[in-house]
């Protein structure tokens, strides 16, 4: 099996019944919906769409709902404004009013006159233009044009280095938000996370939940970067969202900081997703690039949770073909070992400790798979962690909404077993036989079972199981 997970964006390229089904043939593990594009219509038919074609196949696809967080927006223009290097290009706010004879469009956000000063530089249409800021107004910012090019409406601005006063959360998001958690989506990525109190900004909107979905901190800014420990430890997930995170901070230290965020987030035990241009010419063409190719590897060899594909399968003519190339280059560097980062694992609990005992009897054994029983993903989320070499997870659990949110963790197959919840003990042997008949397990194979015990005074122990088929 394939032990790392795969995560396609949805868009027009794939928005219909049978390209999901295509695209989980192909091996998708988890859609995401980006809320930026997505209207709330469209939402709540591609949702249902997903969960009817995933029972269709026995599968539990997680969803992952992306905000749009705090975004600075050019406003809208009547044609394409064309630049060239050196002149003057005003940005209006709060109703402010270009003057005439001169080029500019306003901003979406009313303190973008506040935040920047002059020498700051704006990064326009994900790099496609840069200007200088050369002067400030109450109601206006003055910029010197870096590159020539084309201002269409609603692009998007960077500022590498200021710090905004936007909000961690918009009215939109928590519009977006609110259909999510009606729709029970399993994941919610928070956008341009700069502390940890953004994320339990979030968290407060569904505070009153008792099965709340997983929250996924992305990383996309320095400041970010810099408080990047502390927003992981109060994240259920992390995402390196290399798309801004690469105009935002010096394109020479996007490596290293990659290799950073997933070098923590296994130290500290938090999935981590690597996202981003990770086969973009395949947009257009059938096959990747070598540097693409090169790119995935990288991330499967450091091990990380999760390889994502955006434009390929929003926009792009080949978006079954993408998937299958990352699925073809996963299972290959899988087979040639990994970078070890979880050997640096941060154990403070001793159920952590008892679980890597269990892995490590595994591996000790090359056992054909380890079991786990797991009342509220715990157990799974540890032994994933510890990345087994040879043994795939099996984890069984009560409740389909539990296992969608399983689905994210390196090497785990979640399998809904109900009465697993109420007798773990006595489910081994149904588990066994249901592993047996789906050709997952064969007689002789020796297995590894981590089951949870509560004990007469509301104590919950573990205990490890090794175990002939």
């Amino acid at each position: 099996m394939r032990k790392t997970r795969i995560i396609a964006t949805l868009g027009p390229a794939t928005d219909s019944p049978e390209m999901l089904g295509r695209l989980l043939d192909a091996g998708v593990n988890i859609f995401r919906l980006n809320m930026s594009h997505a209207p709330h219509d469209w939402v709540r038919r591609v949702v249902a769409d997903i969960r009817i074609i995933g029972r269709r196949r026995g599968l539990i696809p997680g969803i992952l709902m992306d905000t749009q967080g705090p975004s600075i927006r050019t406003g809208d223009v009547p044609a394409r404004i064309p630049l060239v290097v050196g002149e003057r290009f005003c940005f209006t706010v709060r109703g402010g009013k270009v003057p005439d004879g001169e080029k500019g469009t306003s901003v979406n956000y009313d303190d973008f006159a506040r935040d920047v000063k002059p020498g700051d530089t704006l990064i326009i249409d994900n790099g496609e233009m840069k200007m200088r800021v050369v002067a400030t107004q109450s109601d206006r910012v003055d910029c010197e044009v870096l590159t020539e090019g084309g201002l269409g409406s609603r692009r998007h601005i960077n500022l590498p280095g200021v710090r905004v006063s936007l909000p961690a959360l918009t009215d939109k998001d928590r519009l977006d938000v609110a259909l999510g958690l009606e729709l029970e989506v399993d994941y919610m990525a928070l956008s341009f996370v700069r502390e940890p109190s953004d994320i339990a900004t979030l968290r407060a909107c569904f505070h009153t939940l008792t099965h709340p979905p997983q929250v996924i901190a992305k990383i996309e800014h320095q400041f970010a970067v810099d408080h990047f420990e502390a927003i992981a430890r109060v994240s259920d997930a992390v995402m390196v969202a290399r798309g801004d995170l690469g105009i935002e901070c010096p394109y020479e230290e996007l490596p290293i900081i990659q290799r950073r965020i997933v070098k923590t987030c296994q130290r500290i035990g938090r999935p981590v997703i690597v996202a981003t241009h990770m086969l973009e010419s395949m947009i257009a063409n059938p096959l990747p690039t070598r540097a693409e190719i090169t790119d995935v590897a990288n991330a499967v060899f450091e091990q990380a949770d999760a390889i994502m594909l955006s434009g390929e399968t929003t926009v792009g003519r080949y978006p079954v073909q993408s998937v299958e190339v990352m699925d073809r280059i996963a299972r290959r560097i899988e087979r040639s070992g990994g970078a070890g980062y979880h050997e640096e694992a941060e154990l403070t609990q001793p159920r952590q400790k008892l679980v890597r005992s269990a892995v490590l009897l595994a591996d000790q054994l090359r056992a054909a798979a380890i079991l786990v029983f797991t009342r509220n993903g715990k157990l799974a989320q540890y032994t994933s962690w510890l990345r087994p070499v040879y043994s795939p997870i099996y984890a069984f659990c009560d409740r389909e909404s539990m296992a969608a949110q399983l689905v994210l963790l390196r090497g785990v197959i979640p399998l809904v077993l109900p009465s697993c919840s109420d007798d773990p003990e006595g489910s081994v042997d149904g588990a066994i036989h249901r592993l047996v008949s789906r050709h997952q397990l064969k007689a002789g194979n020796q297995v590894v079972i981590l089951v949870p015990h509560a004990t007469s005074d509301d104590r919950e122990v573990d205990s490890i199981k090794m175990h002939v088929v």
